[in-house]
């Protein structure tokens, strides 16, 4: 695929801000989980890409519209910033005959206030599942990264949690610091996988309050971490937009879409466009609000396609891609 050149005066070319989507990525079924869940036994150098394929390059075809996002995107795509880890607290958990420890990591932005502060809570097992599953990929640029580790007695001991707590905290910033760990699939799902997963399920078993819930800090998180490729947030944009939908709230499903569909467009997630510009639609008309030129973008995307058109709804592929 052709590689845009870089902006005059610009420290870093295009081609760098965009490093991990060059490539074109190769076809999957309409089933399948990576988006959301990526397969884990592929290699994670291949950063989170979306399968149905991305386009980064402005095209003929697109309208006056779609190029005005289009390097919108790419303006606004081009001012980075890098992420703090905190640990503030832990907590030990008793259940059953089961004893451990939770540690709560704080993901911030450096450089400015960051009101987004959104946290998580994983224990040593999930981070002892990352550096071995890190280590399958970059043992090289891990050498010199070790796991904090456990001692024989004394886990629970309050100066040996508080240690191992800091020692988590420059962990995390190690990984960070290391350019293809923190564009890799593994990375960024350490952060939001069992929160996603949690929301499937709450989303297909008509929960939609409680997946909203822990939906928008997955959303937050990942808009933080997948500064590379802004794409990797679609899923969770539909995902929030049919929830809200779904609990009557037409304007702010309206509005969750309308952050989605740029992202669809600039990076040509196509099983995405016709599901979400149709919602759309019917979100504008229940609001009342001007939907020409959504209809007349979904007519043309429609009878573009080549192939079976696929009929599926927005809500149908979300729970179809989280499954």
């Amino acid at each position: 695929m052709a590689q845009n050149a870089p902006v005059a005066g610009s420290p870093l070319s295009t081609e760098e801000m965009f490093e991990g989507n060059a490539q074109q990525a190769e076809p999957h079924s309409s089933t399948s989980p990576r988006y959301l869940i990526p397969d884990v036994s592929r290699s994670h150098r291949q950063v989170h890409e979306d399968t149905t394929g991305l386009s980064i390059s402005p095209s003929s075809a697109m309208t006056t519209k779609e190029l005005q996002d289009y390097w919108h995107g790419v303006k606004s795509e081009r001012t980075t910033f890098k992420l703090l880890f905190e640990i503030p607290s832990t907590r030990t958990v008793e259940h059953g005959l089961s004893r451990y420890v939770v540690y709560q990591i704080v993901v911030l932005k450096s450089g400015s206030y960051d009101s987004k502060r959104v946290s998580v809570e994983r224990r040593y097992s999930d981070f002892e599942r990352l550096h071995l599953q890190l280590l399958q990929d970059f043992s090289e640029e891990l050498e010199e990264v070790t796991l904090p580790r456990k001692r024989v007695t004394g886990n629970f001991a309050e100066e040996n949690i508080a240690e191992r707590r800091e020692a988590f905290k420059d962990y995390l910033a190690r990984l960070y610091a290391v350019r293809g760990v923190r564009r890799c699939a593994l990375f960024q799902d350490f952060f939001t996988e069992p929160e996603l997963k949690r929301a499937h399920g709450c989303l297909c078993g008509g929960q939609y309050s409680r997946a909203l819930e822990l939906l928008l800090p997955a959303l937050d998180l990942q808009e933080k971490l997948a500064q590379h490729c802004p794409a990797l947030t679609v899923p969770t944009l539909c995902a929030v937009t049919v929830c809200q939908r779904d609990l009557d709230d037409a304007a702010a499903a309206f509005a969750t879409g309308q952050r989605a569909l740029p992202l669809v467009r600039r990076y040509g997630v196509r099983k995405y466009r016709c599901p979400l510009l149709a919602l759309l639609v019917d979100l504008g008309f229940q609001l009342g609000l001007p939907v020409a030129a959504l209809q007349e973008e979904l007519c043309r995307v429609t009878d573009a396609q080549r192939g079976p058109v696929s009929l599926l709804s927005l809500k149908e592929l979300v729970v179809q891609e989280f499954t």
